[in-house]
């Protein structure tokens, strides 16, 4: 059991770093967004690669936080009505949780996603749009969210 904990704690700091780490994406992404606001007005220029980048950067921040939101709880309930149960019951309902819905749901996304984004890179995809960005690094983020959230899953299950 103690080499199950060791893991868990592990798994916690990992998502824990990056959790934190990439919410510094969200404001260089305003800065982006700014950025290209400002230059769109006063220059009459737009790139397409600049909106990509604002999607990129909030996608980034919000899959690879998912598993940070899961360590930390924070993931939408009802807690209405699981506020009003014992902590004992509560464990018991997030367990359950984990085990029917979260690595189900996590493990499908993750087999239906493997190939879509090793087709992506081995193809280099590429925006369509003018000026576009390359597409493969967005799904790769998918993909890393997924196995991110899978292991805090598997975390959450030990603890």
């Amino acid at each position: 059991m103690g080499g199950m904990l060791a893991l868990s704690r592990a798994i916690d700091r990992v998502n824990e770093l990056i959790g934190k780490s990439v919410s510094w994406l969200i404001l260089i992404a305003v800065l982006v967004s700014a950025t290209n606001a400002i230059i769109r007005k006063t220059l009459n220029t737009s790139s397409n690669a600049w909106l990509e980048l604002q999607w990129y950067l909030y996608g980034a921040a919000f899959l690879l936080a998912a598993a940070y939101t899961l360590k930390q709880n924070e993931h939408i309930r009802i807690d209405i009505v699981y506020g009003a149960f014992s902590r004992r019951v509560q464990h018991w309902i997030d367990l359950l949780g984990h085990f029917l819905f979260l690595m189900p749901f996590v493990l499908v996304m993750l087999y239906l996603l493997f190939p879509y984004v090793m087709l992506s890179v081995r193809s280099g995809e590429v925006s369509t749009n003018s000026g576009g960005l390359i597409i493969w690094p967005a799904k790769a983020l998918i993909l890393a969210g997924f196995v991110l959230l899978f292991l805090q899953g598997v975390s959450e299950i030990i603890k």
